[in-house]
């Protein structure tokens, strides 16, 4: 039975209660940080499961007062009210009751590269990073940009950001993959709809305890920073490349003037791919894997279709289709094709749960 399933949630958020409340946790701002933590993640269960035994009982202790001639039809009337919600709470409990995905907590690295359509692809790689920023700005995250790669007539060849926040990751993890655009570009002059597309990444940021990159499998390599055109950016070898031997992760920033900036910066990133990598060899069923998400950049693997004309966003992954591109775009509605993205997977991981 469900309600006995949710006992043990209550029992270990009452303990952890408890917990926190003595001194030697308040002294322990490691432990008191992990306990937080904890109950924090056990809250929107604990409230769901309160709400689902209370509701429980009430039902009980009506069913009991059905052939009572004072209170009968009361009851029968609460009846109607309360058995109704019960089922709508059992659904809520059992997707919160499913495994929680390891980086789900985690800030991201997002990548968007410009793919098919030259220039109009790199101006869209501009668009495509402002709509997250909005969406972002809406979620209290802080988004950074760690490195970028100016385009020939505007807009980004390439453009990495670190975003940082609550739950980025459980939010952002199904954005990975192609995105397509049908608009007239800036430089169309008969009018005519053009198709590009660019690839985007979500990688997850990972801290040194969780991977073990060893000085001996990286190769750096420095050279002289270069901006768009080829000008000089800094006339010392400020670029840094590092290159992970074992798996031939390959990432070079030259954003920064200073050769140490920029290696720090290459390493973090390196040691984020190198365990997406890592989770990929563990667990190739999920859609966290880098190759998978970005493929070759070809229109053809797309995963959402963004057309100007008719205001029109399609993910077509789930057969969604909304009319309100601009909303989207210009104002950090992504949650209108994030929520739905979110809860098609949660139906389909119930579901396999339940078979």
């Amino acid at each position: 039975m469900l309600k006995e399933k949710l006992q043990p949630f209550i029992d270990r958020y009452n303990e952890i209660t408890q917990q926190l409340s003595t001194p030697e946790i308040a002294s322990d701002i490691k432990k008191m940080t992990t306990l937080s933590k904890e109950q924090s993640d056990l809250e929107p269960i604990v409230k769901k499961a309160k709400e689902y035994i209370e509701i429980i009982e009430a039902i009980e202790e009506n069913k009991q007062m059905l052939s009572d001639p004072e209170f009968g039809e009361l009851a029968k009337e609460e009846l109607n009210e309360l058995e109704p919600k019960v089922t709508e709470l059992e659904e809520e409990i059992k997707i919160l009751m499913l495994p929680k995905d390891p980086n789900d907590d985690k800030n991201i690295y997002l990548e968007i590269r410009a793919g098919t359509g030259g220039d109009e692809s790199a101006l869209f790689v501009e668009d495509l990073f402002k709509m997250y920023a909005r969406y972002a700005d809406k979620q209290g995250w802080k988004v950074e940009i760690v490195s970028s790669s100016e385009g020939t007539a505007g807009g980004y060849k390439e453009l990495i950001a670190l975003i940082k926040g609550e739950k980025v990751y459980s939010k952002l993890k199904f954005e990975g993959g192609t995105h397509r655009v049908q608009r007239v570009p800036q430089t169309e002059t008969q009018g005519r709809v053009h198709t590009s597309a660019v690839t985007v990444a979500i990688i997850p940021e990972v801290e040194d305890v969780e991977v073990d990159i060893k000085p001996s499998d990286i190769k750096m390599d420095v050279y002289r920073s270069s901006g768009c055109g080829g000008q000089s950016v800094n006339t010392t070898d400020s670029a840094v490349r590092l290159t992970h031997i074992p798996t031939g992760i390959v990432v070079a920033i030259q954003d920064e003037k200073s050769q140490h900036k920029n290696r720090d910066k290459a390493m973090k990133i390196l040691k984020s791919r190198v365990y997406e990598a890592m989770m990929k060899e563990q667990l190739k069923e999920t859609e966290a894997n880098r190759k998978l998400q970005v493929g070759s950049g070809d229109r053809s693997e797309k995963i959402r279709t963004y057309n100007y004309p008719q205001s029109r966003i399609t993910d077509h992954r789930i057969g969604l289709t909304i009319y309100a591109l601009d909303d989207v775009m210009n104002n950090g509605r992504l949650d209108l094709v994030i929520d739905p993205l979110i809860a098609h997977h949660q139906a389909e991981a119930l579901k396999e749960a339940e078979a």
